[in-house]
Formats: structure tokens, C-alpha cells, sequence
């Protein structure tokens, strides 16, 4: 064999080592993330869980400020230096990034069969077609309690209206308790946990939200006055002083044993667990009468969406179609509980209060706050006009009937339905 001959086999041996062992190489998949005080539940078990079994794929996760989350992801994504996986908040912000190119259309991930449209609709486009995000998590509205407060007052947990304010009336005449922890300071739990709580029973779920995003029905209809004139009612029974009372407030009144009942999203779990020194259950929003079909807002919170421009597409969509099964749902919906799994499959949680909150999936119909999408994008913001509107009608500021006036005459002076 000559000199030349050998030199020539040992350098293409040379190539074939160096490329076979870059394609061994394990890829490092990078997550980009709003949401900072999860870091150890994916460091310690989401991530392990995945390299368990996908060995090459390196995971990492890069949370950041949440209140800096929107313009930083927007400027990694723009100079092309954004990790491979985006989460995505709910509903525009990822859908103008989707819109720019920024995020993949995942409609044909597998896992993503696994999800409903309404645990889609916060990361697909208006008319239906493309989904850019994985749906990872919702939190859920109702009514948290205090099981020792019940009891002792002889309390059954109330199904329908009436039996709602008739546990009212009786925790107010006893004295013990205040009858509800919540208050009007801050205006956004009073829509947060009033107005989009009890809602959907009135309008009827996502028939009614699709039908004022269709023009069909408006604010001033009658299912959407009354769970204004319902707020009105609760006045008598939020303690005294309650206007000036604000979220922490409301949340050490209930956790201090202080209040018998607190208009809750399910995110209180963790917090209340760790405080409150006594037992504790939840029922969802009553129904008008016995025998009406119930609803809940169980609204979505985080997805997760693949960054247009990952040089590593292959291994970040095998990543997500591990967030679209139900061994992620399970890890993550345990480790946080009151962040509920949006998989059409039901998780088993330990949690009880988590249970119990995730039970009404199975007997109400789901849907998500109406002004998260589409009709609270103009200015001005249905959102936060629904806050200031809902504390005001708590407080006896205005009728039921005024603030769906001014609601609906703000939504009509930008948004005009598309016919």
C-alpha cells in the first residue's frame, strides 16, 4: 500500500469519526420562560423524566422576570437569538409571533389530538385553522371554603343560588365569620373571582363567548346583566371596610380562619395549603336552579411553541409531543397544584382540593374568560373596564344594568364583528 494510499483511507476514516460522532453528539434543546418560580420542578422532575427516555436530547430551562418576559422574547425572537422552545402566554402575544413567522404551525404534532379546541383556543388562530402552541396548563374558578366553618355552623355546600345565599345568611347571622373574603380595592379579582366565576352559568359557556365575538348577543343581554345584578348582592356579605380591602387582604381573612368562604381560582391551592391551619373543600359556581347544566371557567394559562428558527426542530418536536402526553400532565399538574393539565385524558392528583377542583370538568362544561380573546383587544380594553365595572357594582356605585351600558358601548366603539 503506498504512502499516499494510506494517507487517504486514514483522513476519510478521520471524516467519518469526527461525522459520525457530531451526529451522536447530544442536542441541548433551550426553554425560553415568563414563569420563574417553577425552575425547580424542571430542573428536578419534568426534565429528568424526558432524558430518561430521550437519550441525546439535552434539555434547559431559561426562565426570566415575568413582567420582562414579553419584550425580551420579542427581541430574541427578532435577532434570531431565542431558545428552541418558546411558552407561550395565553392567547396575543404568541399569536402575533406566530403571525410574523416566528412560531411553527404544530397542527400536525402528534400528542396534539390529545387537546380540545377549547384547550387550543388561547394558541390558534381566529379562524380555527392553525395551533402554534402545546397546551401545558389552565387554572379553574369557583369557590374555596372552610370545611371546619361549615360544620360546626351545620352548612351543606351549596348547589344553586338560593342554597348559596342562604349559607350567606346564616354564617352573617351567626357572627363567627366573615360569610366572604373578597374585596373591591384592586378591581380585578372582583371580575377575576365575581364576574368571569359565576358568568358562563348565565351565558351559557362558550355559546355565549362565541356569540359576542359573533355579534350575536351583547352585553346588554339579559344573561350578561345578571351576573352583575348577582355581584350586587354580595355586598352585604363581604365584611365591613371591604372597599378599601385588597387581594392579600382577602387572602389572610380566609387563610387566618376569619372568613367561612373565598371566590377563588384554583392558583390559591398551594398558597392556602401552606397557610391555613384548618380543612378546606370547594364547590363550583351554583347553578341557577337544580337540574341546570353548569359551566366553569377553566382558563387557559401557558403553552409551549417550537421557535421558527431552532436549528434543532427535530429533537424540540420530539420535546413537545412529550408535553402533549399525559406523563408530562401528570408531573406538572402534581408538582403545581391548581395548575390543571388541559389533556383530554384526566390526570391523578394528590392533591384533594386539586381533586375536587378538577372534578367539575366532569360534570360542567368548560370555557375561558370571554374577554381573553379577540373582543379585548382594542382600546378601550374590555379586560380591565370589566374590572373597574364589577368592583363598582360590588361597591353600589352603579346598577347591573350601567356597567353592561358601558361595557358594551366601549366594545362598540372599536370592534365591529366580522360578518
Amino acid at each position: 500500500m503506498t504512502t499516499k494510499l494510506l494517507t487517504a483511507l486514514l483522513l476519510g476514516t478521520s471524516i467519518l469519526g469526527s461525522a459520525g460522532m457530531t451526529y451522536a453528539q447530544d442536542v441541548t434543546l433551550n426553554i425560553e420562560s415568563w414563569r420563574n418560580d417553577d425552575l425547580a420542578i424542571w430542573q428536578d422532575k419534568l426534565i429528568p423524566a424526558f432524558e430518561a427516555k430521550h437519550p441525546g436530547i439535552k434539555v434547559t430551562f431559561s426562565p426570566m422576570a415575568p413582567t420582562e418576559y414579553n419584550a425580551a422574547i420579542n427581541a430574541k425572537l427578532e435577532a434570531g437569538s431565542a431558545g428552541d422552545l418558546i411558552t407561550c402566554r395565553p392567547f396575543d402575544l404568541p399569536l402575533a409571533q406566530y403571525k410574523l413567522g416566528q412560531l411553527d404551525k404544530l397542527n400536525d404534532l402528534p400528542g396534539m389530538e390529545n387537546f380540545s379546541d377549547v384547550a387550543k383556543s388561547a394558541w390558534t388562530t381566529d379562524d380555527g385553522k392553525d395551533t402554534f402552541c402545546v397546551p401545558m396548563a389552565s387554572v379553574i374558578h369557583g369557590f374555596i371554603y372552610n370545611k371546619d366553618a361549615f360544620d360546626k355552623l351545620g352548612i351543606k355546600v351549596p348547589t344553586t343560588n338560593e342554597e348559596f345565599y342562604a349559607a350567606l345568611d346564616k354564617i352573617k347571622a351567626d357572627g363567627t365569620y366573615i360569610p366572604m373574603a373578597m374585596g373591591t380595592h384592586d378591581q380585578w379579582e372582583a371580575a377575576t373571582m365575581g364576574y368571569y366565576n359565576i358568568a358562563p352559568n348565565f351565558y351559557k359557556g362558550e355559546d355565549g363567548r362565541n356569540a359576542l365575538i359573533k355579534g350575536e348577543q351583547k352585553l346588554t343581554d339579559a344573561d350578561w346583566v345578571a351576573p352583575f345584578a348577582e355581584l350586587a348582592k354580595w355586598k352585604p356579605y363581604l365584611g365591613d371596610g371591604f372597599e378599601a380591602q385588597t387581594y392579600p387582604d382577602s387572602q389572610n381573612l380566609f387563610t387566618l380562619g376569619r372568613a367561612a368562604i373565598y371566590p377563588a381560582g384554583s392558583w390559591e391551592i398551594s398558597g392556602f395549603n401552606a397557610q391555613a391551619q384548618f380543612k378546606m373543600g370547594a364547590f363550583p359556581p351554583p347553578v341557577q336552579k337544580a337540574g341546570d347544566p353548569c359551566y366553569i371557567s377553566d382558563h387557559t394559562d401557558i403553552g409551549i411553541g417550537l421557535n421558527a428558527k431552532s436549528p434543532n426542530k427535530e429533537a424540540a418536536r420530539t420535546f413537545l409531543s412529550w408535553v402533549a402526553s399525559t406523563e408530562f400532565a401528570g408531573i406538572y399538574a402534581n408538582a403545581l397544584p391548581g395548575f390543571f393539565s388541559l389533556n383530554s385524558t384526566p390526570v391523578e392528583l394528590k392533591d384533594p382540593l386539586a381533586q375536587e377542583f378538577q372534578s367539575w370538568r366532569q360534570k360542567c362544561k368548560s370555557t375561558i374568560r370571554h374577554t381573553a380573546a379577540i373582543v379585548g383587544r382594542g382600546n378601550p380594553n374590555l379586560d380591565t373596564e370589566t374590572w373597574r365595572e364589577s368592583a363598582n357594582v360590588i361597591n353600589g356605585t352603579v346598577t347591573p344594568e350601567a356597567a353592561a351600558k358601558k361595557l358594551q358601548d366601549g366594545l362598540d366603539s372599536w370592534y365591529k364583528p366580522a360578518k
